[in-house]
């Protein structure tokens, strides 16, 4: 396993992490990504250790808290040996301090997660997703108390914006509030908006990404093809409404340009998928979930070997989108981009 720095913060994570969406898994969205619990999570985080994973993410959202429940019990005993990350804000309920990031809800969902999790410090907290109704000020102000309190260790964000992002981390520098060192992203092959914006201001911040839903939501699977139905036991019968848009046809175009690179590399396709997104600028980390252990395996094959410049090309010809504006000049003229070479 390889180890990166989690962006400019002195915390060391492993390239490939392990996501527990899928333990305890209850209700319509939770429940299809698999129901992991007991024996069967304590043994996927024994094969993750071996494997030498040590972060494991999760969200005080995922089965209305029953996956900090089932991972905090799956790490009994072995607390020193990993790094929990856990994330706040999204609505656990119907009541109005159920859901944000106001100091008071930022103060007692700690206080739960910690206690859900089994443990008396939280090493890496992030925000779920970017509280509009909360001063950016209250917010780092708070993350502030409770870094001091010594309840968690480093602080991060999820799904936020550009400008979010960048006003937040001017916030920090301008009262000497601690700065977020992690972004917790969508990007995948068939999803590469991080590339825009979010990627050259984590570059120039100092943010790591840490990437969820690497294989696009279960789309780059190998199992999902052209010209073929959706196999019967694809969650994105019941999920493909809550995740990312994917267009189709793109979509089998990557996942053709995936099948020749498995042919000439021996691996499989999702392997190819993750071990792609570990070459790309700002990554930290990707988080990998499985509904089993044979699943879990898989992904961790994804380390260990590179691809060729010559088939990281033809997958980056394949999953090419047209930039946005005001992105478009620095990618399709040279005096543009002279001035701001893209990173990727």
């Amino acid at each position: 396993m390889e180890y990166r720095q989690l962006g400019a913060s002195g915390l060391r994570v492993p390239v490939l992490s392990f996501g527990a969406g899928t333990f305890g898994g209850a209700g319509p969205l939770f429940g299809a990504w698999g129901n992991t619990t007991g024996e069967e999570a304590s043994r996927m985080v024994d094969i993750a250790i071996e494997a030498g994973v040590t972060l494991f993410d999760t969200a005080d959202v995922y089965s209305a808290g029953a996956s900090e429940e089932v991972l905090g019990h799956a790490i009994k005993g072995r607390r020193d040996q990993v790094l929990l990350s856990t994330k706040t804000a999204l609505p656990v309920g119907d009541g109005p301090g159920d859901w944000g990031t106001s100091r008071a809800r930022l103060l007692r969902a700690t206080d739960a997660a910690l206690k859900r999790l089994g443990t008396d410090y939280i090493d890496l907290l992030q925000l779920h997703a970017f509280d509009a109704s909360t001063p950016i000020d209250e917010v780092l102000s708070t993350l502030d108390q409770l870094i001091d309190a010594g309840k968690i260790r480093y602080i991060g964000v999820s799904n936020f914006s550009g400008w979010q992002l960048m006003k937040s981390l001017g916030v920090s520098t301008q009262h000497g509030y601690p700065r977020y060192v992690a972004h917790q992203v969508y990007y995948s092959l068939a999803g590469r908006d991080y590339e825009w914006a979010l990627m050259p201001l984590a570059a120039d911040q100092g943010v790591g990404a840490l990437v969820w839903s690497p294989l696009a939501w279960g789309r780059l699977t190998g199992k999902i093809r052209r010209g073929q139905p959706l196999p019967d036991g694809s969650r994105l019968h019941q999920t493909a409404e809550y995740g990312p848009p994917v267009d189709d046809e793109k979509l089998y175009d990557i996942v053709d340009a995936l099948d020749i690179v498995a042919e000439e590399t021996g691996k499989t396709v999702p392997q190819i998928a993750l071990n792609w997104l570990i070459g790309r600028p700002t990554v930290s980390s990707v988080i990998i979930g499985a509904r089993n252990e044979e699943q879990l395996r898989q992904n961790l094959g994804a380390v260990g070997w590179s691809l060729s410049k010559e088939q990281v090309e033809r997958l980056d010809k394949a999953s090419a989108i047209s930039a946005p504006y005001p992105y478009f000049p620095y990618r399709r003229q040279e005096g543009f981009a002279r001035l701001n070479p893209p990173l990727v």
